[in-house]
C-alpha cells in the first residue's frame, strides 16, 4: 500500500488470479449494497465524466480509482473466506518491518540529516525528507503508520486475553513500540492525534471484553509509560514539536486569504492551519461557482489554481495548493453529488465498526475520516487503494458476522 507501483502490480496480478476463480464469487443482496457504497467514489466519477473538460485526464481520474471496483468485486465476492484478524497482524507486522528496513537505510545514505535532527537543526524538515526516500508524501505516510499503531496496540491486548506465551507477547509489544516510533519520526499532527484517539477506543472497547480489568489496567499503564517516555525523548531532542503543535499551527490566523502580506510566507505559514483556511475558502468560492455540477474530476486542480491567480493570491498560486479537503474537493469536482458520497463512503465504514463494536473498524473510521478534513485522499491513489482494500475487508468481516448471526437465529 505504501509503494504506488508495486501496489498496482499487485492489484493487477490480485485482479487476473480472481478471474480465473470466478465461479468462486458469491454475493447477497446486502453485499452488492455495501460494494455499491465502496466503489460510489468512481460511480460518480463515470456518471460525471461528460463535464471533464480534457477525455484522456478524465480517463486517468478514473484509472486511480479502479481499485474501488476491484477489491470489493473480489474481496467481498470471497467474503467467507477472508480473515480479517490474521489479516491485519500480517499486515502490521509486514509494514512495521518494511519501515525498520527504509529506517537504517535513510540512517547508512543519510547521516549528514540525522546528524542534523539529533543537533536540534532543520527538525521541521525530517519526517518529509524520510518519507521521500520511501515516494510517499508524509501525511499519507502517517495515515498508514497511525492506523498500524492502533492495530498493533490492538494485538498486544489481544495476546493476554488469549493467555499466549510471553513470547509473543513480547514481540507484539516491540512491534507496537516500533509502530509508534515511526509515528512520532514521520511526526504529521493529525496522525499523532489519532493514534491516541485509536488507543482509547481499543481500551475503552477491551474494558468489555473477558480480559480481567485488573489486567488491562496494569497493561494500559505499562505502555503508556513507556509512550510517554518515547514522546518525552521526541520532545526533548525535537524542540520544534513543541512549538510545531501550538504555535506554528495555529499562528497569523488574522490573516485568512491574504497570505501574501505575510513577510516570507513560505518559511512561517507553509504547514499552518492559516494556510488551510485560504486554501478551503478560495474552494468554497469557486465550489460556488459551479453548482449544480462542479468542474469535473480532471480539472479541479487547475481551476483552483486559476482562482487563486484570479483573486491574487501569489502564494497559493506559486505552490499550486490542492484542496486539502476531500469534502470540498468532491464539491468542487462534482458540485452537490460530491460530499454526499465522501459522507456516504466513509460514514458506511463507521457505521460498519459501530455495529460491530469492532475498535480497529472504528478506528480507522476516525483516522480516515479526520484525515480527510485535513487531506485529499480520495484523491490520492495511496490513499483510495488502502480505505478500499481495507473497506472491503471490513464489510467481508461484517457479512460474516451477519451470516453468524442468521444462522443462530
Amino acid at each position: 500500500m505504501i509503494f504506488r507501483k508495486p501496489c498496482s502490480l499487485l492489484i493487477i496480478l490480485f485482479a487476473v488470479f480472481n478471474l480465473i476463480f470466478f465461479r468462486k464469487l458469491k454475493y447477497t443482496k446486502t453485499a452488492l449494497i455495501l460494494m455499491a457504497c465502496i466503489a460510489s467514489p468512481i460511480i460518480l466519477e463515470l456518471l460525471l465524466f461528460w463535464n471533464n473538460d480534457s477525455f484522456s485526464k478524465g480517463l486517468k481520474a478514473i484509472e486511480k480509482s479502479t481499485s474501488l471496483l476491484v477489491f470489493p468485486l473480489f474481496i467481498i465476492g470471497n467474503y467467507q473466506r477472508v480473515n480479517f484478524l490474521k489479516l491485519a497482524e500480517t499486515y502490521i507486522i509486514a509494514t512495521t518491518l518494511i519501515l525498520l528496513f527504509f529506517f537504517i537505510r535513510f540512517n547508512v545514505l543519510f547521516p549528514e540529516l540525522m546528524d542534523k535532527y539529533l543537533n536540534g537543526v532543520h527538525l521541521w524538515e525530517m519526517g518529509y525528507e524520510f518519507s521521500n526516500t520511501i515516494g510517499i508524501h508524509a501525511p499519507a505516510l502517517n495515515m498508514h503508520l497511525a492506523f498500524v499503531s492502533v492495530c498493533a496496540f490492538y494485538f498486544v491486548f489481544a495476546g493476554f486475553k488469549n493467555q499466549e506465551k510471553t513470547t509473543l507477547k513480547i514481540a507484539r509489544i516491540i512491534i507496537f513500540l516500533l509502530s509508534f516510533f515511526f509515528v512520532l519520526f514521520v511526526n504529521t499532527r493529525m496522525a499523532l492525534i489519532n493514534v491516541f484517539i485509536g488507543f482509547l477506543i481499543v481500551l475503552f472497547l477491551e474494558i468489555k471484553t473477558k480480559i480481567k480489568p485488573k489486567t488491562i489496567i496494569l497493561t494500559a499503564i505499562s505502555l503508556f509509560i513507556l509512550l510517554g517516555g518515547i514522546l518525552f525523548f521526541f520532545v526533548k531532542k525535537d524542540v520544534y514539536m513543541k512549538e510545531k503543535y501550538s504555535s506554528v499551527s495555529f499562528a497569523y490566523m488574522d490573516k485568512i486569504g491574504k497570505l501574501d502580506e505575510i513577510d516570507h510566507p513560505e518559511s512561517k505559514v507553509f504547514n499552518s492551519l492559516v494556510t488551510r483556511v485560504s486554501i478551503w475558502k478560495s474552494a468554497w468560492e469557486l465550489s460556488l461557482n459551479n453548482l449544480p455540477f462542479g468542474v469535473g474530476a480532471s480539472d479541479g486542480k487547475p481551476e483552483l489554481n486559476k482562482y487563486y491567480k484570479e483573486t491574487n493570491q501569489k502564494f497559493l498560486a506559486k505552490y499550486e495548493f490542492p484542496t486539502h479537503n476531500q469534502f470540498l474537493d468532491f464539491l468542487l469536482k462534482f458540485g452537490i453529488l460530491g460530499p454526499l458520497v465522501v459522507v456516504l463512503y466513509i460514514f458506511t465504514i463507521g457505521y460498519l465498526g459501530y455495529d460491530l463494536k469492532n475498535a480497529l473498524i472504528l478506528s480507522f473510521f476516525i483516522i480516515f475520516l479526520t484525515s480527510n478534513f485535513m487531506d485529499d485522499f480520495l484523491l490520492r491513489f495511496d490513499g483510495i487503494a488502502f480505505s478500499g482494500f481495507w473497506f472491503s475487508v471490513f464489510g467481508s468481516f461484517w457479512l460474516q458476522e451477519k451470516l453468524l448471526v442468521v444462522n443462530k437465529d
